[in-house]
């Protein structure tokens, strides 16, 4: 596993204006073009979705002062979030909502799913800990599966991958353990795990989002930037703090609706672009990648074994 600080001694960046926004390039031996071919390209994409809970009201709320969210509306956008994966043909898996998990809806921190394994968290917020159950059992036909155990926290929205790296968000839900847990699972697979430091969002995922194999949308000023190291590194503008998360498939990236600077800053680096709203789910500390766990449709290749952080 990565010690939790970069050296970048042998590295330099290449910083440009652009208006409000600024786009800050690593520059390492490696070429790096704005638009590639993505080696995955083509390859059948899977979502697992779950429903809104009648009580998201009773959400777990971290950085953000509770708001009424009206769940009429939060179905709503969660059906048009739907919409477009299956529009960028994914095949999506729902899950039926629980009223006994408010935060049910954010599916995405129940588990990482990567090409060999699938790693069922250990949620860092107690009363999201039953989430897991209707994931694995989805999950188990298509992948192995090895589980992380408490005191061993991690939640799948602090994991950014970026081929065979994973950046882990080092947060109020996800502890030292737990990060040091999954790179014992994954590095037998390839993997490398890079801890980052999140001093502001929730989890890595609410101050980062890929825009395509090299290039990383992040919000600086809640996470460490340098551990981000050879890859293309976007800052959003400081009034557009929410704008670094994302979804992608392939060339396809959603940005959250209202932060049109942070749609010119990735537009040269992106086939498409989408927007979609998700003003409730903002209202509940979720961002767009929370609402789906998304990975490739491969052969199955379950084993189902259980691996017990330490």
């Amino acid at each position: 596993m990565t010690n939790l600080s970069s050296n970048n001694e042998n590295a330099g960046f290449g910083v440009s204006s652009l208006g409000a926004t600024t786009e800050v390039v690593l520059l390492t031996d490696t070429t790096l073009t704005a638009k590639q071919e993505h080696p995955f390209k083509h390859t059948p994409f899977i979502a697992i979705t779950r429903g809104v809970s009648r009580h998201i009201d009773a959400c777990q709320l971290t950085h953000r002062s509770r708001e009424e969210v009206n769940y009429e509306k939060a179905c709503s956008q969660l059906e048009q979030y739907c919409e477009l994966l299956r529009r960028w043909g994914v095949n999506l898996m729902p899950v039926a909502a629980s009223d006994s998990h408010p935060d049910c809806c954010f599916v995405q921190d129940t588990a990482v799913v990567l090409d060999e394994v699938c790693v069922i968290a250990s949620m860092g917020a107690d009363t999201r800990l039953g989430e897991v159950a209707e994931v694995e059992k989805l999950v188990a036909p298509l992948r192995k599966i090895r589980h992380i155990f408490l005191p061993a926290t991690l939640d799948g929205g602090d994991v950014v991958q970026f081929g065979k790296r994973l950046f882990v968000g080092l947060s109020t839900r996800t502890n030292a353990r737990g990060i040091a847990a999954l790179a014992e699972i994954v590095e037998s697979y390839g993997y490398t795990v890079i801890p980052v430091v999140v001093n502001g969002g929730l989890h890595l995922t609410t101050g980062c989002g890929i825009v395509n194999d090299e290039t990383v949308l992040l919000n600086p000023r809640w996470l460490d930037a340098l551990a981000f190291s050879g890859l293309r590194q976007l800052y959003v503008p400081e009034d557009e703090p929410w704008a670094a998360n994302t979804i992608r498939v392939d060339d396809n990236v959603c940005l959250e609706e209202g932060a049109p600077q942070t749609v010119d800053l990735v537009q040269p680096y992106a086939g498409n672009i989408a927007m979609l709203d998700i003003s409730e789910f903002r209202k509940a500390e979720g961002s767009l990648s929370c609402l789906s766990l998304i990975f490739k449709e491969l052969q199955n290749n379950n084993g189902n074994e259980h691996g017990r952080g330490r």
